[in-house]
């Protein structure tokens, strides 16, 4: 009890003590994998798909730490089984309902403790739920979300990631001359972006109108491929629209009715999270249910 009562102190404290603790804690989830010094390379080798640069999975709107929440995980897991992968996408809404990090044991390292065990790594960024504490900041500093502040960017191979915070009380003065600086310079042949809020969306909140201005100039002028978000909690593939296409996969604890729009290939309410195949002239996309069934899929060309 006395340990469990330092460790609450620390977290609520937010101080530099408290990050190192979560440091160490997150650590020793990950011993199995410095055990047997599993490396993205040998993930990618083991695959039996001939030209496969990349496999990875994204999920959205999960830190509940109930039922729904958990159904998602064991078929994220039962997938990571069959088609091994090390990189998992957290689009936002880590930790319900506001944020508070001494959750995280709850709704993150226990939920998703086999794959963080396999050397599955997680990149996150912040939801609106995410900043109602300390305004994310512990997040950003949680090792396990692996994020390099508020809006990052990353590469995996020929495959360059862009993670943003699409908050309304984001940065925008400062990251969005970063975005298209980080943009225009990326010689990565698939650029990926991904952020909480959706810029089109068939379900509750449906399009945002400013997003549109801001970003889709920027992507069709830059040539990203795809954007990945949450906040909706249902699935939707949507075309590419002027070069970039859409994915939605904010169903992964709850989950909200959806319809259907012009440019929707593909909308469902269930339960689900997304799967990529990246090879060097597409994207292979699958959306995944509980019940380990692909329900849809779709190509993403380069």
């Amino acid at each position: 009890m006395k340990l469990k009562r330092r460790q609450f102190l620390f977290l609520g404290s937010i101080s530099a003590i408290g990050t190192g603790f979560l440091t160490w804690k997150f650590s020793s989830l990950q011993k199995s994998l410095a055990e047997n010094s599993i490396l993205d390379s040998t993930i990618i080798a083991n695959s039996s798909k001939p030209n496969l640069l990349l496999r990875f999975v994204s999920v959205a709107d999960t830190g509940t730490g109930a039922r729904g929440q958990y159904d998602v995980a064991r078929a994220m897991t039962v997938y990571h089984q069959k088609n091994p992968y090390n990189l998992v996408i957290l689009a936002g809404d880590n930790i319900y309902n506001n944020g508070e990090i001494e959750k995280i044991n709850a709704v993150f390292e226990r939920p998703y403790q086999a794959l963080i065990q396999q050397g599955v790594k997680f990149h996150a960024c912040l939801g609106n739920h995410d900043i109602r504490t300390a305004n994310g900041d512990p997040q950003v500093k949680y090792p396990g979300f692996n994020m390099g502040g508020r809006y990052y960017t990353f590469s995996k191979g020929k495959v360059q990631f862009f993670a943003l915070d699409t908050n309304g009380n984001a940065d925008w003065d400062n990251q969005l001359p970063w975005l298209e600086k980080e943009l225009s310079k990326s010689k990565a042949n698939w650029k990926i972006v991904f952020g909480h809020h959706p810029i089109y969306s068939s379900g509750h909140y449906g399009s945002n109108s400013k997003f549109i201005r801001t970003f889709t100039p920027l992507f069709q002028k830059y040539g990203v491929q795809l954007y990945i978000n949450g906040h909706e909690h249902h699935y939707e593939r949507i075309r590419s629209i002027n070069g970039t296409s859409y994915l939605i996969c904010g169903a992964g604890a709850g989950n909200r009715p959806v319809g259907r729009s012009q440019w929707t290939e593909y909308s469902t309410s269930n339960l689900s999270f997304a799967a990529y195949d990246v090879y060097p002239d597409r994207i292979e996309v699958s959306g995944i249910g509980t019940d380990n069934r692909v329900f849809d899929r779709g190509v993403i060309k380069l």
